[in-house]
């Protein structure tokens, strides 16, 4: 029987259960934004009569604002209100989708893509602050994260799934068009379920210069990574656009430390294992979701694989992030987070390196499910486990920050991963190609190279995840407990 003086759970109401349900949809609906429009690209370029050059903003379009605008995102969201942003977000979202739909050029779907992008990044840190501030004790904030974590893996290989079921069926518009419903759902419970946090209750100003270096860096950054392949690293214009986004962001970090009313207040970082956990998050999504790139181009350019059945292949992976998630949740609530971040991303980078085996004449059971389903395993964990602890100890005030930190880490380390493991796969595929070797050969060889040392980054993230806060999700008022003596001066 629980004692007078005990907190009753939110989450087990049935209020909190759909308050949860809601918010972790907006998470999925974000994330899944990012993948399920790559299996369609073939479709696309040949309806709309797209180059290969114009082809890949479809793509980075998304990733330019989602990326660069983040920051911006959980500002607003901590200053304006988390509900009102959410709401803005999501309606920006569901006609930013239709009118991608629509699209009967390349120019009106690439804008459409930018703006989905900027929904996004309004959508993500409100809804995550949200949650972070809504389930605030013990077991109950242990598996809210859980379930966001576990969405947020989860949506990275359903996206694959459902563009290429829905590209094959009803046709590619309906990648777009699916998030419309969605939206006007989501816009429909948001009042039932989310307080309005007035303007009033917050403190703080806003930091107009500050705010226009933050994202003018890392939306330089992000655009820098996605031409670099294009252009070659050591070209001019790589340099020049990466230089360009270094200088902004050093000049952002100069301007916070003076400025009153920072965009990103500095003083969050005194959180323990807030930086590790954001790095930790940067550097398995740089494997990770470089990893659904290159398996997805092996599916589909080496093996033959129509949308369709490239989109089946992914539902075990699915599947086995949703699994995992669930019972790491369980896991963590007894050893913390710390072993099941430094696990899972070893057993994510394992899984990355078993893949990068794959043969010309490959099958899907001998060469692809099995290093697919470690790599799930590995994923489920370390995406609950480091949601969690990149969250432990952040003030109420601050949450729609966190939320932003994390996962522009997670959108920066996605970009950074495609763009560097894009040139090497590249610069490998050409060689063989000039040594004489068959075509599928050579571009064999070139994702088997990229797959590698995606996997060793996933698992260079395991290390990093040693400094990460060892929470098991209880009252992290002061943030995470010590760091591993081992590494103590």
């Amino acid at each position: 029987m629980r004692s007078p003086t005990e907190t009753p759970s939110y989450l087990a109401t049935r209020r909190g259960k759909l308050t949860l349900a809601l918010l972790c949809t907006v998470a999925f609906l974000d994330f899944v934004d990012g993948s399920i429009v790559n299996v369609a690209l073939p479709t696309i370029q040949r309806e709309l009569g797209m180059d290969v050059s114009t082809l890949q903003w479809v793509t980075s379009g998304y990733l330019l604002t989602y990326g660069g605008l983040m920051l911006l995102g959980g500002r607003l969201a901590d200053l304006l209100g988390r509900r009102r942003v959410l709401v803005a977000g999501t309606l920006l979202i569901a006609v930013a989708s239709a009118v991608g739909g629509l699209a009967d050029d390349s120019g009106l779907l690439i804008g459409a893509r930018l703006a989905q992008g900027v929904g996004a990044a309004l959508m993500l840190p409100a809804a995550l602050s949200i949650l972070t501030t809504t389930f605030r004790e013990g077991s109950d904030r242990t598996t809210a994260l859980s379930v966001w974590g576990g969405a947020a893996g989860l949506a990275s290989a359903a996206g694959v799934f459902l563009g290429g079921v829905l590209a094959e069926g009803p046709g590619w518009r309906w990648v777009f068009y699916v998030n419309t419903p969605v939206c006007l759902l989501v816009l429909a419970a948001i009042p039932a379920l989310v307080p309005n946090d007035r303007r009033n209750e917050i403190r703080g100003g806003f930091d107009l210069f500050g705010t226009a270096l933050g994202t003018g860096g890392l939306m330089l950054l992000v655009y820098g990574l996605v031409k670099a392949p294009d252009h070659g690293w050591g070209d001019a214009t790589t340099l020049a656009l990466l230089g360009g986004a270094a200088a902004l962001l050093i000049a952002f970090v100069v301007n916070e430390h003076r400025s009153a009313d920072p965009l990103v207040p500095l003083s969050i970082f005194r959180i323990r294992g807030l930086a590790a956990a954001n790095l930790t998050h940067l550097t398995v999504a740089a494997g990770m979701l470089a990893m659904f790139f290159f398996v997805t181009l092996y599916m589909q350019s080496v093996l033959g694989y129509g949308e369709f059945t490239a989109g089946v292949a992914y539902l075990p992976v699915s599947l086995t992030i949703g699994v995992a998630a669930g019972l790491s949740a369980k896991l963590f609530a007894r050893v913390g987070t710390r072993p099941v971040i430094v696990g899972g991303a070893a057993i994510t980078g394992l899984g990355i390196v078993w893949l990068s085996f794959i043969p010309t004449d490959g099958s899907y059971l001998a060469h692809l499910l099995p290093g697919m389903l470690v790599m799930s395993i590995g994923a489920g964990a370390v995406f609950v486990a480091n949601t969690t602890a990149a969250n432990a100890g952040v003030p109420a005030e601050q949450a729609g920050l966190a939320a932003a930190l994390l996962n522009t880490a997670q959108q920066i380390g996605g970009a950074l991963g495609i763009a560097v493991l894009t040139a090497i796969a590249t610069s490998r595929t050409t060689s063989r190609l000039a040594a004489g070797e068959p075509q599928l050969d050579a571009m064999t060889d070139g994702f088997q190279r990229a797959l590698l040392v995606g996997g060793l980054i996933a698992i260079a993230a395991a290390i990093i995840g040693l400094w990460t806060a060892d929470s098991r999700g209880e009252n992290d008022t002061d943030g995470a407990e010590d760091q591993p003596k081992v590494f103590a001066a």
